[in-house]
C-alpha cells in the first residue's frame, strides 16, 4: 500500500505542513497540492464542498505526492466511510467532546479486524492506495479528533487515550468561542486560552498522539510549532486568494493619483 508520509514526518520529529481547500474546485485543489504542502485537507464541513465535488479534488491532489485528507461535516459514519473509500488517507472529525464520541469516530475508520465497523468497499482507495489496501488500511489511515469546546478540553485525557486515535486537531475559533464567548484564531492577550492549548499538547504527548491546529498563516503556524504542535494548517485556498487579490487592489488604489492617460482614477475605497 502507498505509504502515508505524514507518519514518517512525525517519526522524524518534524511538523506536518498542511494546506486547506474550501473552494469546490479540482483546479484549486491541484494548484494547492503543487505548492509543496505535506498534506491537503478537503473541507466538507465549512468549505463549500460536497462528496461529488470532493472526489475530483482528491484526484487532482493525487497528481502530486501530497497526502489527501478530509474534514467531514460531522461524526457520521456514512460520510466518513465514503471519504475513505474515495481515497482519503486521513479523516478530521469535528466536535469530538467525549470518549464515546471518539470511539464512534475511530470505529468508522477501522475495519472489523481492528475492532471497528468500517464497511469493506474501497472503491477508489484501492487504486490510490494499492491492491493490498485492505491489508494495511487500518494502520495507514490517520484519525484526527477535533478538540474545539470546553467540554472536549475537560475530557481531553479520556479522548486522547482512545485506541486507534492518531491525532487531535484544535479548532481555535470554536475553542475560544466555547471558553470566552467569542471566536479567535490567535490567542495573544488571553493566557487562559494558551493554557488550554498547553493542556491539549501535554495530554497528546503523554499518550503518543500527534497534535494539530488550524492557523491564520505561516507566522502563527511557526508559533504553534514552537508551542508543541506537530501538524499545522497555514491557511485555506480562499484565504490565500482573498489576501493576494486584496493586496493587489490595495496597491493599485494607492498608486499615483493620475493615470498615464491623464484621467483621474476614482477615489480609494475602504479595504
Amino acid at each position: 500500500m502507498r505509504p502515508n508520509t505524514l507518519k514518517t514526518i512525525w517519526s522524524e520529529g518534524k511538523a506536518v505542513i498542511n494546506g486547506w481547500c474550501g473552494i469546490p474546485s479540482s483546479w484549486s485543489a491541484e494548484l494547492m497540492a503543487h505548492q509543496g504542502f505535506d498534506s491537503i485537507t478537503v473541507d466538507l464541513q465549512h468549505g463549500l464542498i460536497n462528496y461529488d465535488t470532493a472526489v475530483p479534488m482528491l484526484q487532482a491532489i493525487s497528481t502530486t505526492p501530497t497526502i489527501p485528507l478530509a474534514r467531514v461535516p460531522w461524526n457520521e459514519p456514512g460520510i466518513i466511510m465514503k471519504m475513505l473509500d474515495a481515497g482519503c488517507y486521513g479523516i478530521v472529525c469535528p466536535m469530538i467532546n467525549t470518549r464515546a464520541e471518539c470511539e464512534k469516530f475511530i470505529g468508522a475508520c477501522r475495519y472489523a479486524n481492528a475492532g471497528g465497523y468500517r464497511s469493506n468497499g474501497p472503491t477508489r482507495a484501492i487504486y490510490y492506495g494499492g491492491a493490498d489496501y485492505f491489508d494495511h488500511a487500518n494502520e495507514t489511515i490517520l484519525t484526527f479528533a477535533m478538540i474545539e469546546s470546553a467540554e472536549a478540553l475537560a475530557n481531553v485525557e479520556d479522548i486522547v487515550s482512545v485506541k486507534g486515535l492518531d491525532a487531535v486537531y484544535v479548532g481555535p475559533s470554536d475553542l475560544s468561542l466555547s471558553i470566552t464567548g467569542r471566536p479567535r484564531m490567535e490567542y495573544d492577550g488571553f493566557p487562559d486560552l494558551f493554557a488550554a492549548l498547553d493542556t491539549i499538547v501535554a495530554a497528546c504527548k503523554k499518550n503518543g498522539v500527534a497534535t494539530g491546529i488550524h492557523c491564520s498563516g505561516a507566522e502563527h503556524a511557526q508559533k504553534m510549532i514552537a508551542r508543541g504542535f506537530n501538524f499545522v494548517t497555514l491557511a485555506s485556498d480562499g484565504a490565500y486568494l482573498t489576501s493576494a487579490a486584496g493586496a493587489a487592489v490595495k496597491t493599485m488604489r494607492g498608486a499615483a493619483n493620475t493615470s498615464a492617460s491623464g484621467i483621474t482614477p476614482p477615489p480609494s475605497q475602504p479595504y
